[in-house]
């Protein structure tokens, strides 16, 4: 398959073609804008270690032959490695993202003038708060986390922009920074899931839905939720997580551990740090 300006992502689990990262050179937490970051301010990230962190990841990539497109970072901007949060791609359309936080912004900026530099095309006329982390795709299904970050409004423009999707709006805990934090769909069937991170009536929607992988509070805290489906049943999850992990090689999932542990600091792991252009 070519996949030069090609887009189209119509599931959380078909193998991943291309996809989109960033170094993590300038991480750090200077400004808490979630809960994970809170509890580490005092420890702060070590970027060098992030950064090498992240190359392993890159380099599981590569080596499952996956394009992937590296966008530049700048200082000052400490969350740009979560590539995930600024843009997201439904069906066969790229979205840019309109991010919560005012620190964010400038990212978004960076993520269009790379993709028109790379001749993909693009939509950027959300005007109400989204951001990729709380958006998922299923075939005709899209599920969106109602948080801090994304607003019922902006669901209602991506339904419109979307009209043969069904949508489904899922409220999440406060303490819940994105939907990826707290659910996460790994094939037609299957998904795991952190129950208390959402109200009684969206969990009972997904539980007819799918067989839900309970993940604990313990291995939640360690975005055990937040693992990276590239295809043919290959998971990328931390060493950490290992009930998570021990559990989808029980039901047949190829593993890959790599170690997360400085990046998820801050409050995003593998699916936080991938924007997915291209599954097929």
């Amino acid at each position: 398959m070519q996949i030069e300006n090609h887009i189209g992502c119509h599931s959380e689990y078909d193998e991943l073609k291309r996809v989109i990262v960033a170094p993590a050179t300038y991480m750090a937490i200077t400004e808490v804008i979630n809960e994970t970051q809170k509890h580490y301010m005092h420890d702060n990230i070590d970027p060098n270690r992030a950064e090498r962190q992240r190359q392993q990841l890159v380099d599981v990539l590569e080596d499952a032959a996956i394009t992937v497109d590296q966008l530049p970072v700048k200082e000052k901007l400490n969350e740009q490695v979560f590539t995930r949060d600024i843009g997201f791609t439904l069906a066969d359309q790229l979205f840019i993202a309109h991010m919560a936080s005012d620190i964010r912004t400038k990212e978004t900026t960076i993520l269009k003038e790379y993709l028109l530099n790379q001749a993909l095309p693009f939509r950027d006329e959300l005007v109400d708060p989204i951001e990729g982390g709380d958006v998922m795709i299923d075939r005709d299904r899209v599920f969106i986390g109602v948080s801090d970050r994304t607003s019922a409004a902006a669901i209602k423009q991506i339904a419109a922009a979307l009209p043969s999707h069904s949508i489904y709006p899922i409220t999440l805990a406060g303490d819940i920074l994105h939907l990826d934090c707290t659910f996460n769909i790994i094939s037609e069937t299957e998904a795991l899931i952190y129950r208390p991170g959402m109200k009684e009536k969206d969990l009972k929607k997904l539980e007819a839905m799918y067989d839900l992988i309970d993940v604990s509070e313990e291995e939640q805290f360690t975005l055990g939720t937040n693992v990276l489906s590239i295809g043919q049943k290959r998971i990328i999850s931390m060493p950490t997580n290992q009930h998570v992990n021990k559990t989808l090689r029980e039901r047949g999932y190829d593993v890959i551990e790599v170690a997360f542990d400085e990046i998820i600091k801050s409050g995003g792991s593998f699916r936080c740090c991938t924007l997915p252009v291209l599954r097929a």
